[in-house]
């Protein structure tokens, strides 16, 4: 469909696949509210690639993210997800901004930098409190390169100050963050259907 969206999710947990993440279910849950809006949308572990660090498109030697950079510019919708440590998004969100420092330097067909029109939200889990500091370093960067933030911010989880539990170890997920989940997502793709059929003006 000419109008179909897209939207790709990285999930930028520290750890590997098959361990179990936090990060990677608040992806699924949102992956699955975009679902009912018939939105294709791709999961993607960055720990499972092997990515350098760098601010360059290709950093070359084996460097993995050229593939996710792929799914990225073939998407409408662009999604971190994050665990909290120390209040900060973590050091693999980093790096995936850090990457795409690179679109500064890439533009569209008509001039426009190539991520105009492009839509990008936050999902963040942690133990204490940080969520609202890590969104927005993460906002900050995502609008720098190009991409637009829908109303509403993130969605998030954060449990009580030096406990213990994960977000995936609770026996019933919050309302309140399941009813933002479903804000992101639909807030997301109702601007990612305005930019689609009106992208920023060429300067």
């Amino acid at each position: 469909m000419q109008n179909s969206i897209t939207a790709t999710i990285l999930v930028c947990t520290l750890s590997p696949s098959p361990k179990k993440s936090s990060s990677e279910l608040i992806a699924k849950e949102l992956a699955d509210e975009f679902e009912k809006h018939d939105v294709a949308c791709n999961i993607i572990r960055v720990a499972d690639y092997r990515i350098k660090f760098g601010v360059e498109k290709d950093m070359g030697d084996g460097d993995e993210w050229s593939s996710i950079r792929e799914r990225v510019v073939g998407s409408d919708i662009l999604i971190i997800s994050t665990p909290i440590w120390m209040g900060q998004p973590s050091s693999v969100a980093k790096m995936v901004l850090e990457r795409l420092d690179a679109e500064l330097a890439e533009f569209d067909d008509d001039g426009r930098p190539l991520m105009y029109g492009k839509v990008a939200s936050v999902a963040a889990v942690g133990n204490e409190d940080g969520a609202h500091h890590t969104s927005a370093e993460i906002f900050q960067a995502l609008t720098d390169v190009g991409f637009t933030i829908p109303a509403g911010g993130p969605t998030y989880w954060v449990g009580e100050a030096m406990a213990s539990t994960d977000y995936q170890d609770l026996a019933h997920k919050p309302q309140k963050t399941q009813h933002t989940t479903k804000i992101v997502a639909v807030n997301s793709l109702h601007l990612a259907r305005l930019l689609k059929q009106h992208n920023y003006p060429v300067s």
